[in-house]
């Protein structure tokens, strides 16, 4: 049976892909392998990638899941030199208010060891920039359609989102200037969509350094019952 009715609505058979028990190892441990090598890179090359690559990361972000299947995302995907100007302007601003006003001693001291602040050339030198926003409520015409754990979909999309810029070979890091707004402006997004995350995408600059931080080790983040 391929088609079965439940509750009035059609569901269709699963096709779960199976695997032996070595290969279940050894595929868990090779995707491991892989985002462990995942790296938050500030210094972008300006070569360019094609857009196919970048609609089929967007396309795998919308496969997460989300509360009552609403989908409460939109990807907003800029390559237009003038509107990744006008944004690392207004992310500069916001950057350089929260470094000299709004972060208290402690985060400052905390981000030192990552070389990061309020400067953000990536924002026009990555060939695309990926703009998430979450939709808090949905719109058909005029009638506003319920949205259901918004955060905590969207949340899940983004984690996607980072895994299939990885995966494809590109670079990015996760940008949240505070307040995000003026992207809303910029890019003349309706009132129930709001600004969730920025990502630059692109190629690493030849030679790139990065913080000699270390991950958690497993003993650190897992408890077993």
């Amino acid at each position: 049976m391929e088609k079965k009715i439940i509750n009035g609505f059609p569901h269709l058979r699963y096709d779960h892909q199976e695997y032996a028990e070595e290969e279940l190892i050894q595929r868990s441990d090779e995707f491991y392998r892989m985002m462990n090598r995942r790296r938050t890179i500030r210094e972008f090359d300006d070569r360019d990638v094609p857009r196919e690559v970048l609609e089929k990361i967007i396309l795998t972000a919308g496969t997460a899941p989300s509360g009552a299947h609403k989908q409460p995302w939109t990807f907003c995907l800029i390559s237009d030199p003038k509107i990744k100007e006008k944004i690392r302007i207004a992310a500069e601003e916001e950057e350089r208010i929260s470094y000299e006003s709004r972060m208290t001693e402690t985060w400052k001291s905390d981000l030192k060891p990552l070389g990061t602040d309020w400067e953000k050339p990536f924002l026009e030198i990555a060939p695309y920039l990926i703009v998430v926003f979450k939709q808090s409520y949905g719109m058909e015409g005029d009638e506003k359609i319920q949205h259901y754990y918004v955060n905590e979909s969207v949340g899940i999309a983004c984690g996607f989102l980072i895994a299939a810029i990885h995966q494809a070979g590109l670079v990015t890091v996760t940008h949240t200037p505070s307040p995000m707004n003026f992207l809303s402006d910029i890019l003349n997004r309706p009132k129930h969509e709001k600004p969730y995350l920025l990502l630059p995408v692109g190629y690493p600059k030849k030679e790139t350094f990065v913080p000699g931080i270390h991950r958690k080790k497993l003993e650190e983040i897992l408890i077993s019952y």
